[in-house]
């Protein structure tokens, strides 16, 4: 690697790391913000609070990732420009290593933000479902007080005649009205919350399950056991999806032994793919702006890194609405960007001059 290809890169890391490490850092304080009163109810320590919150981040961290990489690449420019060092690169033949540089930092952060979107953020959400699993267990086993209502989450309210020394529980109800269409009401003469080694289970001794729905209807069914997943009370109504938990090499395994490529999979597969085409497209786009000095004088001086954040504004729309995936906004940025380095790469004549 040349000197000036490694400097150049040092150059765009350097601004790339520092930033995203800013970003990633202010990110896991709203979440803790966001959290804070939830988890505290739920009689949680601070450090719960921290992990939770540590492991919602890899998703906002992909989606800021690009933006730092260009960001950075934006800011390294910006520099070498002030300092008249770009000029010197264009007139002493140093193109090559700009482009070098600019390659050898988009593949890092192809890398990068590849580990993240495929093997990272499945881990975390991993993590995350046994740790709210735990935490609503806790809740259930510990923190619900005899005769006093308790909201598990919004919409679940728990309440309990006695707890005995062995953790049986007593008189327990639970009234969920988290779906607008249909209310249930699970009634027992006794509970208990036990594990399977992945998930906990709340075993309902004795009780009926109550159903009414929005039309006034009403159904009823008594049961001698009935084992409650803990999660049915403790997480949003919407179902999570087990693939989400997943990291790509698992589920291209799975697929590959069942021979069954669903749509939802290979939809997955491809906005996790798609992470790594826009590092790619930012890092051109910004070259194409950035990386060529100009002399003219504009009478506005426009933030590079309010562009930079709209470019990725305009990517995210337009690839969250195209029919063609969520890879149509990278790629069209891909070609765009290589469309305007080949134009300003292009040799130009020189202009003759008359010699009086």
């Amino acid at each position: 690697m040349k000197r000036l290809t490694a400097y150049l890169a040092r150059l765009f890391v350097a601004d790339a790391l520092i930033l995203f490490g800013v970003v990633c850092f202010l990110l896991w304080l709203v979440n803790c913000l966001r959290s804070f009163d939830v988890v505290s109810v739920k009689g949680q320590s601070i450090v719960v609070l921290g992990v939770q919150a540590l492991l919602t981040m890899p998703p906002l961290a992909i989606s800021f990732f690009y933006v730092c990489i260009g960001i950075g690449l934006t800011r390294a420019l910006q520099s070498l420009q002030a300092n008249r060092e770009l000029h010197i690169i264009h007139t002493s033949h140093g193109l090559g290593s700009l482009w070098r540089a600019t390659a050898l930092v988009a593949g890092a952060g192809v890398v990068g933000v590849l580990l993240l979107s495929n093997f990272i953020e499945p881990y975390a959400n991993r993590r995350l479902n046994l740790l709210n699993a735990s935490v609503a267990a806790d809740l259930v086993s510990s923190t619900l007080r005899p005769g006093r209502f308790t909201q598990v989450t919004p919409g679940v309210v728990l309440l309990i005649g006695g707890r005995g020394s062995d953790g049986e529980i007593s008189e327990f109800f639970a009234d969920d009205r988290r779906e607008p269409e249909t209310r249930r009401t699970y009634i027992a003469d006794s509970a208990r919350v036990s594990t399977d080694g992945a998930n906990y289970v709340l075993e309902l001794r004795n009780g009926t399950l109550q159903y009414t729905q929005a039309n006034g209807r009403f159904s009823e069914i008594s049961f001698a056991r009935y084992d409650l997943s803990v999660d049915q009370l403790s997480q949003p109504v919407a179902q999570i999806d087990p693939m989400l938990a997943q990291d790509s090499v698992s589920l291209v395994a799975e697929a590959l032994a069942s021979g069954n490529w669903s749509q939802s999979l290979l939809t997955l597969l491809a906005n996790r793919m798609a992470e790594g085409l826009r590092v790619i497209g930012m890092a051109m786009m910004v070259l194409a702006i950035m990386g060529f000095p100009s002399g003219r004088r504009t009478r506005f001086n426009v933030p590079m890194e309010a562009v930079v954040l709209l470019i990725a504004f305009s990517e995210r729309g337009l690839s969250a609405y195209s029919p063609l995936g969520t890879g149509t906004g990278a790629l069209l940025l891909i070609v765009v960007a290589g469309g305007a380095l080949l134009m300003r790469t292009r040799p130009r004549p020189i202009p003759m001059v008359a010699v009086p």
